[in-house]
């Protein structure tokens, strides 16, 4: 049988779709970069609000193809926070694969590797909304430190990490959420 014989929509139709699998799309991992700005003792995050409760995300994304993670990051701190920054030492590595954690069924297929780094602002930055945001980005905050534990930041794990004592802190965290 050639290609052109297949009846790819009957193949399809007849394929049970779990809810970890996107039919046509080949597996992938997606590279993010994100920042860890703290200034005066609180974190700058992205405030996420939509018809669901709002969240907060630290800033940054996808690595696109030809960027070195760096290059990325500086890029995303632009487009989501509306500020250049200084890319420092890597925090930590975190993997997320959608399928282990409660959002499965919104993103079970979703891999996601993220690569943290400390950074801080320019010299008299200060951060707002960009003009290229997220879908569901509507501003910027400063969260206290000491109050992470208890506010909707994702990953959870990052509020813990950022209480350890920096000898303490695993530079690969898994797969966490």
């Amino acid at each position: 049988m050639l290609c052109e014989d297949l009846d790819v929509d009957r193949i399809q139709r007849a394929a049970v779709n779990a809810s970890v699998i996107r039919l046509g799309a080949a597996p992938t991992i997606r590279v993010a970069t994100k920042a860890i700005i703290i200034r005066d003792d609180a974190l700058l995050v992205t405030v996420n609000s939509g018809d669901f409760e709002t969240f907060y995300l630290c800033p940054g994304g996808g690595q696109e193809h030809g960027e070195d993670a760096h290059q990325a990051l500086r890029r995303e701190c632009l487009e989501e926070i509306d500020c250049q920054v200084v890319v420092g030492d890597l925090a930590f590595v975190r993997d997320y694969i959608g399928a282990d954690h409660e959002f499965a069924e919104q993103d079970g297929w979703v891999h996601q590797q993220e690569v943290y780094f400390f950074c801080t602002l320019e010299a008299d930055a200060e951060p707002g909304l960009g003009a290229v945001v997220d879908t569901w980005q509507t501003g910027v905050a400063w969260l206290p430190l000491d109050e992470l534990v208890d506010q909707p930041l994702w990953p959870r794990a990052l509020a813990r990490w950022l209480l350890l004592p920096e000898a303490e802190r695993p530079r690969y965290l898994g797969n966490v959420n």
